[in-house]
């Protein structure tokens, strides 16, 4: 029998395809043949991606990639506006797409698809496929999207999401409060990207409910009450890359040069961003620290170029701080010299952390990030928040005394190695996400 064939298709941005790439690398080891949907703009990215999982993997994975219609100079990092280009053009180019393999010999068996892409369910569906629906944030992501009605309804949000008031809420007794001005859908800042984004959600509801399987990359043991809310989500994670050739070793040799537990690890995923008074706030705080410290500033942020950091600061500083603009993340987590990681708490972030023990000191962003930060501090007590003063801004004495806090008290360190090895347990042979990856497979 020839062996299944599988069409993956992610949201366009880097936190979702890196957790369905880590989980087509499981599916591969298991026989399943994989292609794997990109976008035109984002296929180099993803390729990059792939190259770092080993000349094995990346030639068993077929990329393939779609337009997204937009033009060259329009800005994808807008949360709004790719996900409204997505809806008008990605769903009949990916229905091309499928009508033309199942039109060969490689015909499709299932179809694994983003779960903020609900569209691409109602494809599969229609073309007699199976279908898996993947969730690459928390499960309680999930569970607050599935709450919109009774939110409606309890005069929380009005028909658009809008929150009628600012007021913590518990979708759940037993889960961490969410902020309702912090709702995924309502601190995008575009008011249009606001009702576009809670409009897909609504519709994703609908659409989940076509699913055979929803997948998510978190464990029964971080969160018990989002799965008791919801038992038709079935976790599969943590997903780590399988290991790869060596990377970036100017990097990996400098963390070998320090000592056990005394870097600072300072990293903000790919969206975001931050004005020069905040930029230099923290490049003065990380100096304040007096630990050396590892800083992914990205190339493409004006305000990570050179002329952007605080006069002198990168010559005080020498060799006790290592500015960069990529990293291979889950090497350095995993690296022994890693004292704390200050993180935009992006799901994937907060799993590779969580997955090597390092406590956290969060700086969340927008969208999900809040509320895993409310994980990571309130329920799983492995992290602290930084406090903003009058302005807005994080200072950088708040930076250096949060550093202190954290670093200097053996609790969190020691909380944070038992959750590594309950989350590693989560996919060890008997373990519940190991479990439910077997009975998809």
């Amino acid at each position: 029998m020839e062996n299944p064939h599988i069409l993956v298709i992610p949201y366009p941005a880097q936190g979702h395809v890196i957790p369905l790439m880590d989980l087509s690398s499981c599916l591969l080891k298991h026989g399943f043949k994989i292609t794997f949907v990109t976008l035109e703009f984002n296929h180099q990215n993803a390729m990059d991606i792939l190259a770092l999982r080993g000349e094995e993997m990346g030639n068993r994975v077929h990329l393939v990639s779609v337009p997204d219609g937009l033009g060259s100079s329009e800005d994808r990092n807008q949360p709004g506006k790719i996900s409204e280009a997505i809806l008008q053009t990605m769903p009949r180019k990916v229905e091309e797409l499928i009508e033309e393999i199942n039109g060969s010999e490689r015909k499709i068996n299932c179809v694994i698809a983003d779960q903020s892409l609900g569209w691409a369910l109602e494809i599969a569906k229609k073309h007699g496929i199976k279908r898996a629906a993947f969730c690459p944030a928390a499960a309680a992501l999930l569970v607050l999207g599935f709450s919109i009605p009774k939110l409606i309804d309890d005069g929380v949000i009005d028909q658009d999401g809008t929150p009628l008031k600012r007021e913590m809420i518990k979708l759940s007794p037993n889960m961490p409060p969410m902020n309702t001005m912090n709702f995924v859908w309502a601190c995008i800042g575009n008011i249009n990207a606001q009702k576009n984004i809670f409009k897909l959600m609504v519709r994703n509801n609908e659409s989940i409910k076509l699913t055979d399987w929803l997948l998510c990359n978190s464990t029964y043991e971080l969160e018990p009450a989002a799965f008791t809310m919801a038992p038709n989500i079935k976790p599969i994670g943590p997903l780590l890359a399988p290991k790869s050739k060596p990377t970036d070793s100017n990097c990996l040799t400098w963390l070998n040069q320090q000592a056990p537990q005394s870097v600072i690890y300072v990293a903000f995923g790919s969206f975001t961003t931050f004005n020069t008074t905040q930029f230099q706030e923290l490049a003065l705080g990380l100096e304040l620290t007096g630990r050396p410290f590892l800083w992914v500033v990205r190339s493409d942020i004006p305000n990570g170029r050179n002329n952007a950091y605080p006069e002198g600061f990168q010559e005080r500083i020498g060799s006790r701080g290592q500015m960069v603009d990529w990293v291979h993340q889950k090497k350095v987590l995993s690296h022994p010299s890693i004292a704390c990681f200050i993180s935009h708490c992006g799901w994937n972030s907060t799993m590779e952390g969580l997955s090597n023990g390092v406590p956290f000191l969060c700086w969340p962003y927008f969208a999900d990030q809040f509320f895993n930060q409310s994980y990571i501090c309130e329920y799983w007590g492995v992290g602290l928040g930084f406090e903003r003063d009058g302005r807005g801004t994080i200072t950088r004495n708040e930076i250096r005394n949060k550093v202190e806090q954290l670093v200097g008290n053996e609790k969190y360190k020691a909380k944070s190695m038992a959750l590594k090895e309950t989350v590693m347990n989560s996919i060890a042979e008997t373990g519940g996400s190991n479990n439910n990856l077997k009975d998809f497979v």
